[in-house]
């Protein structure tokens, strides 16, 4: 049974965090933003809704880039019980899964606490004054691809948020398997 954030309350401001990247660098929240918002998504390696959608989610952050809109994301599982999310597997899979955005360790897992992530994937989209106006889904598909010509409510959410600043009603919560809390 997949776990489902709640809807929370939009237009607050999202915690800042600095954190490892699996590129080497470190990164805050400043360092993520583009003109035109952000994208912060918690996800990890070995659950089976992040690996249904990572083809998709490395797609739409490189179409979310050229708009302006910059993308990151953070794996906060509990290393230790789950070590297919340790650090050095985080390198690994960034690079088999062809990341073009910096994947970000929360070995402490405060970053996820502060922004209230619940599962993997949890999607975050702000707005270019760092307010959290989009809590919803990649898309309709979970462990299974979504149909075709389905629509692709992160990336319209984005866009709209991207020419208004605000993101669309009728949110649809993602769905995941719950972070691995410590």
């Amino acid at each position: 049974m997949p776990i489902m954030p709640e809807q929370p309350e939009l237009g607050i401001k999202a915690p800042d965090f600095s954190l490892p990247a699996t590129d080497g660098n470190k990164y805050s929240l400043a360092d993520i933003m583009g003109e035109n918002g952000a994208v912060i998504v918690f996800i990890c390696n070995h659950c089976p809704y992040v690996k249904a959608i990572t083809d998709r989610l490395v797609a739409d952050a490189k179409v979310l880039a050229k708009e302006g809109i910059g993308f990151a994301a953070i794996c906060s599982n509990d290393a230790s019980n789950y070590p297919a999310d340790s650090f050095e597997n985080m390198i690994e899979s960034a690079k088999n899964e062809g990341f073009t955005f910096p994947y970000l360790h929360d070995e402490s897992q405060e970053v996820a606490r502060e922004w209230d992530a619940v599962c993997t994937p949890d999607f975050f989209g702000l707005n270019r004054d760092g307010l959290i106006q989009y809590r919803g889904r990649i898309d309709e598909g979970r462990k299974d691809p979504p149909p075709s010509g389905a629509r692709r409510d992160l990336l319209e959410a984005m866009r709209e948020i991207a020419k208004t600043g605000k993101a669309p009603d009728g949110q649809i919560p993602s769905a995941g398997c719950s972070i691995k809390w410590k």
